[in-house]
């Protein structure tokens, strides 16, 4: 508080109150600051009132100015004549404006608190009393006369909208506050007729019309459209047509687009009415104006989502009464077959030097935009049947003998967009047959014809999609091959052309088999021009690996296989000349393409989906993996692992890559080249260490193994099982048993284990393993209590094994699974029911409910557990009571695992945090 006597206020103490305010806001004895109040209070009741309100408004402090505004409202509301369209007129332009941006300010504050929380129930309850006054005062400064003030009433727009935007949330079960405030809608209406508030008007009724179509009334709408369809609003919307996004253009637009949204049923069915196709017109040209979509022209996305919906309705009403639809159905599609139109044209691409020039959102905005229209061609097909995609490819053709590369980009991106829903079906095939029995893919490589790198990278996309034609129809597969590989020498559409060579290859493998020799020669070419790139490679290789795999003769199969592996050979020896002499960064881009290469091919190589795999007769599939004659070529193979691995080992890249061959033959059964020996990964993962890069993905590989192998004959892997317990044993011991040197190679390690559950459990009592058991079991419980998300899931998957019921385990097993219960069970219990109680993030909840549900489903100790959990000194929370625990206790334990014991979960927890808002799901 001020030193500065305080005395009471007279007649000058108009120039002390500022002051007087800005002392409320410092600290001060409770005896001083009601001295003020006091003082200001009599102020404000005396005949000086209006006077301090508009002192106060002009400050340029905002606590005093936000002062002024109370007493302003004051003033109002405790006028003697309570008719507040009486007082209004008599108001200073300060003083309206102070009223009226209370109002707003009242009601977005208030809109912040809960209608429903008893402690913030009597704000809501004070708008209801108010709301009369409020209606009464913009009634009044809503309407323009003569030399109103236009920025009074653009204050006032804004205040409407949020008094309705707060009556959307918390009144619309109220029709009288509702009809009180549609009195309002008239003057609102009429604004729009005025320029210097047409835009705010227009955005402030676009934003209420948009959530809330219900507000406005029949008559409203009436009003509201008859603006749309009138001469001052089509010159607006003309501005845009022509490519000027003014603000009141925009804002008028967007109002049309939210009426458009809100009268879509009507629009449909009522399209011979002269007003209506007045409507629709303007709705159609926001698709039509000049300039680039998202770069150039804003409106364009929202119109566009506009058409979408309208598509949409359309859609669901074929599926309505048949004869009503029928009645209008038929116009309707033809707007969708114009807005189809309109966006044909509006994705072409810029030219090039106008693509360079625009920002990365700019491209990011236009980008959106395609693929906003790929959504509206798909959903149209429904509609339409392949009417359009005729339409398009006609157009293609056309494009293609004009030589409009920009329009053919444009056409073939919407045939694109179309073969999603529509490349399986027989009935395009003559459509197609056009297409690609044309000049297509010989003219994308001509060089004389200048084509656009988008242009030809959107040809090689066509390919890709149409997969399933060229399959039917092979006869395209030279011209089309041709254009690829063509393609690959050119910098901006190898990746795309290489992506395609592989699907067409992979798609087409059985048809293609005579001309293995052809495609060896080209990826022999490939390899001499220069700065092919690695990608490349990989694709081209995997490609020619799955015509590989077509061919019928086992022994022809093997012999083209090998010279596929001479390729890899050269880089692998490349590479390890390379780090020999230091060269460390030329022999990782060898030594990965080599890894990768492989890895492309082992996916190539796998047996087509449908083949039969015998999963139980392991001897046989060894005695035909030797008859087969893969051994030699899955030697080369191997050599190649760990030759690369030895020398570039301590390279991240390199171990993943090396983790991905291994895993390529997982998922066979069946000989291969690709089908490793157990053998194999366990020598890989046995020779890593914690030091060594993305461990946890070598642990990973381990763990792919052994689900490759749980419903095989155990026996066959029980060596590398061992192997792999003892290394995560001494993984663990090597992070000092602390998750959180690293949350990652943790959670692997956990993982891993839990592969033993159930099919090799009895390797826990191992002589080389049972001693480790315990370190291992209390390392999952202190991943239990760990910071990290990773080893929490994880131990928690775990341990919801271990408390699930076995049978059938033997005498042995069985003794040792009811040991690491009585031993740990209790333990791993109280750590779960303690940070279920609070102690936990929120987000691991559910994860931690789950060995829960186990345990109480499972284990006859489970209620005893808990209870000793429960009622632990240790335990974390001291607000919930005795009784609320024995409640949480007797929930759980009822429910023996059921889902809704994570709900009852999740609301202990929120009683332990002592948070003041339910749980919701």
């Amino acid at each position: 508080m001020s030193d500065l006597p305080h005395e009471p206020l007279d007649m000058t103490g108009l120039d002390k109150a500022e002051q007087l305010i800005q002392q409320l806001y410092q600290p001060g004895s409770p005896h001083q600051i009601s001295e003020i109040q006091e003082d200001l209070q009599r102020l404000q009741r005396s005949s000086l009132g209006w006077q301090l309100a508009d002192r106060l408004l002009k400050s340029e402090d905002e606590k005093v100015r936000f002062f002024g505004d109370a007493v302003n409202y004051g003033q109002l509301m405790s006028s003697p004549d309570k008719d507040v369209t009486r007082i209004v007129p008599n108001l200073g332009r300060n003083q309206l404006l102070a009223s009226i941006w209370f109002a707003l300010n009242l009601v977005e504050e208030v809109s912040k608190t809960s209608s429903t929380d008893h402690r913030t129930h009597k704000y809501h309850e004070r708008m209801i009393v108010m709301l009369e006054d409020v209606v009464g005062l913009l009634q009044s400064s809503l309407q323009l006369q003569g030399n109103s003030d236009a920025g009074i009433a653009a204050e006032s727009m804004k205040c409407f909208q949020a008094w309705v935007t707060y009556a959307h949330g918390v009144w619309t079960d109220k029709a009288n506050e509702l009809a009180c405030l549609r009195k309002l809608t008239p003057y609102s209406l009429r604004l729009l007729w005025h320029d210097d508030v047409s835009e705010v008007t227009a955005d402030c009724l676009g934003d209420i019309l948009s959530p809330f179509s219900a507000f406005f009334t029949t008559r409203d709408l009436d009003m509201l459209v008859g603006f749309l369809v009138s001469q001052e609003a089509r010159y607006q919307l003309s501005w845009l047509h022509d490519g000027m996004s003014e603000p009141e253009p925009m804002a008028i637009a967007r109002l049309l687009l939210a009426y458009g949204d809100a009268s879509i049923q009507d629009l449909a069915k009522n399209l011979n009415n002269t007003t209506v196709q007045l409507v629709m017109r303007e709705l159609m040209q926001l698709l039509a104006c000049t300039g680039y979509a998202g770069a150039e022209d804003d409106i364009c996305t929202p119109a566009l989502e506009f058409w979408q919906s309208y598509t949409e309705f359309l859609i669901d009403s074929l599926y309505g009464e048949e004869a009503e639809v029928r009645r209008w159905i038929d116009d309707a599609k033809q707007y969708v077959v114009q807005a189809i139109e309109k966006c044909w044209v509006k994705v072409r691409l810029p030219p090039e030097e106008t693509w360079a020039a625009w920002n990365y959102d700019e491209k990011g905005d236009f980008k959106a935009f395609r693929a906003e229209v790929t959504d509206l061609l798909q959903s149209s097909h429904t509609l339409l049947g392949t009417s359009v995609f005729d339409r398009l490819a006609q157009l293609a053709l056309e494009a293609l003998q004009n030589h409009a590369w920009l329009h053919l980009e444009a056409t073939l991106f919407c045939l694109n967009a179309l073969a999603e829903t529509i490349s399986d079906e027989d009935v395009v095939d003559a459509t197609l047959s056009r297409l690609y029995g044309s000049a297509l893919f010989p003219q994308m490589m001509d060089e004389s014809l200048a084509v656009p790198s988008k242009t030809q990278q959107t040809a090689v996309t066509t390919i890709v999609s149409f997969a399933a034609f060229v399959e039917r129809h092979t006869e395209f597969l030279p011209p089309m091959l041709t254009f690829l590989f063509g393609s690959l020498q050119m910098p901006k559409l190898a990746g795309v052309a290489a992506k395609a060579i592989y699907s067409t290859c992979d798609t087409c493998r059985k048809c293609l088999v005579s001309e293995v020799g052809a495609f060896l020669s080209q990826y022999e070419a490939l390899l001499q021009w220069e700065g092919v790139e690695s990608a490349t490679k990989e694709k081209v290789i995997g490609a020619i690996a799955a015509i590989v795999q077509a061919i019928p003769s086992i022994e022809h199969r093997v012999e083209n296989f090998n010279k596929l592996l001479d390729f890899i050979e050269v880089d692998v020896e490349a590479c390890l000349e390379s780090a020999k002499v230091g060269l460390l960064e030329e022999g990782k881009e060898n030594g990965l393409c080599a890894l990768r290469c492989l890895v492309e091919m082992g996916k190539s190589m796998q047996e087509a989906d449908g083949a039969v795999i015998d999963l139980e007769n392991e001897a046989s599939a060894e005695d035909a993996h030797r008859s087969l004659t893969w051994a030699l070529s899955q030697e080369r193979i191997v050599h190649c692992l760990y030759a690369v691995s030895a020398s570039l080992g301590g390279d991240g890249e390199v171990v993943e890559a090396c983790c991905q061959l291994l895993r390529t033959g997982y998922k066979e059964s069946s000989p291969g080249p690709f089908v490793f020996s157990p053998k194999i990964t366990e020598t890989f993962v046995a020779n890593s260490n914690i030091q060594t890069p993305r461990l946890d993905k070598i642990l990973d590989t381990a763990s792919a193994m052994l689900t490759r192998h749980t419903r095989t004959a155990a026996t066959a892997v029980d060596t590398s099982v061992v192997t792999f317990l003892i290394h995560v044993f001494q993984i663990i011991a090597a992070m000092g048993y602390n998750p959180a040197k690293d949350p990652e190679v943790s959670a692997s390690c956990i993982d891993l284990v839990a592969k033993y559950i159930p099919h090799y459990l009895h390797i826990f009592i191992h002589p080389q393993c049972q001693d480790h058991i315990a370190s291992f079991i209390t390392f999952t419980t202190r991943c239990l209590i760990c910071n990290e998300p990773m080893p929490i899931r994880a131990a928690a998957f775990f341990w919801a094994l271990l408390f699930q019921q076995r049978y059938g385990l033997s005498p042995q097993v069985g003794a040792m699974m009811d040991s690491i219960l009585t031993q740990y069970g209790s333990h791993a219990t109280l750590i779960i029911t303690h940070q279920i109680s609070g102690k936990c993030a929120r987000s691991e909840i559910e994860t931690l409910a789950d060995p829960l549900k186990r345990l109480a489903f499972t284990q006859a100790r489970a209620k005893q557990w808990l209870s000793d959990a429960l009622w632990a000194s240790s335990f974390p929370c001291t607000k919930v009571s005795h009784d609320q625990k024995k409640m949480f206790l007797e929930k759980v334990i009822s429910l023996r695992g059921a889902k809704k014991t994570t709900q009852v979960v999740k609301e202990w927890w929120s009683e332990c945090r002592g948070t003041a808002f339910e749980y919701i799901s």
